[in-house]
């Protein structure tokens, strides 16, 4: 019989935020998997727990994934922590629980901290509604075609980034977005925590001012209603008929033109098919 794949939330700055279960389940484990076994060293020694542990990160998910699977078939338990939140959330542990998936290994998580809603509930934008985009392509094609799609995107958009990456993303964003509200969130829970409550223009300025330190996570308000439906009826079937051009179904097109305007795509298929 397999073993078990636990992934543990841990604290994203302050130690005490580690919950119970998660200490236990640490402690029973067979073996932890740490993307930095330097980093969760420093939570093990905080509880006094003594377990090996195995490293399990970007540049080696491959091969110390295949490697933590056979010791799972092999009915071992691993627990699976990320140096800050939730495992496998914007982190490579995503591949970790597909590998598992695929051979029938359970997996459980154990949750706890996760950055991305921490911010969302103190940056008083609208939460009802949200997505996580974590950090943005580094790729320029594909970095592009994210900030499009945010143009139309009405929901709160939650983004990480580095301090060093923090002006780029600021200045991309409001290029292509325009000036947005936005909460910018910087080393939660640690003893220099910050919420910014500004707009993208401000924001930019303020950086320029103030070097970013520490790491941030942007609460972006969503695209104004006007923006999110800018094509008129006319302008929108011409999109659509573009994309039939192009080779997609109508249905697919109006799906599409949907997606990017706003507009309902059953009214579009409607207008289409006329």
């Amino acid at each position: 019989m397999s073993g078990i794949l636990y992934l543990v939330a841990t604290p994203i700055g302050n130690l005490n935020d580690m919950s119970v279960r998660g200490v236990e389940t640490l402690r029973e484990a067979d073996f932890i998997a740490a993307e930095d076994t330097r980093v969760t060293g420093k939570l093990l020694n905080r509880f006094e727990i003594k377990k090996p542990s195995v490293s399990y990160h970007e540049h080696n998910k491959r091969q110390s994934g295949e490697a933590i699977l056979r010791r799972l078939l092999a009915g071992e338990t691993c627990a699976l922590v990320t140096d800050a939140g939730m495992p496998a959330i914007s982190d490579p542990g995503e591949d970790l629980v597909r590998l598992c998936a695929e051979h029938g290994v359970e997996v459980i998580a154990v949750p706890g901290c996760c950055a991305a809603v921490t911010a969302l509930a103190v940056s008083g934008l609208p939460s009802r509604r949200f997505c996580f985009e974590g950090f943005l392509p580094m790729e320029k094609k594909e970095r592009l075609e994210r900030l499009e799609a945010l143009k139309t995107e009405k929901r709160t958009s939650i983004l990480y980034e580095a301090p060093h990456r923090l002006m780029r993303t600021l200045t991309e964003l409001h290029d292509a977005l325009g000036d947005r509200e936005l909460a910018i969130c910087r080393e939660l829970t640690k003893l220099h925590e910050e919420t910014l409550r500004t707009t993208l223009s401000e924001a930019i300025a303020h950086f320029a001012q103030t070097p970013p330190k520490g790491e941030f996570v942007l609460v972006l308000s969503g695209a104004p209603e006007a923006e999110a439906s800018a094509l008129t009826e006319d302008e929108a079937l011409s999109r659509v008929r573009a994309l039939q051009a192009e080779g997609l179904s109508c249905k697919d097109a109006c799906k599409q033109v949907a997606k990017e305007t706003g507009m309902s795509k059953n009214a579009l298929y409607a207008l289409a098919v006329k």
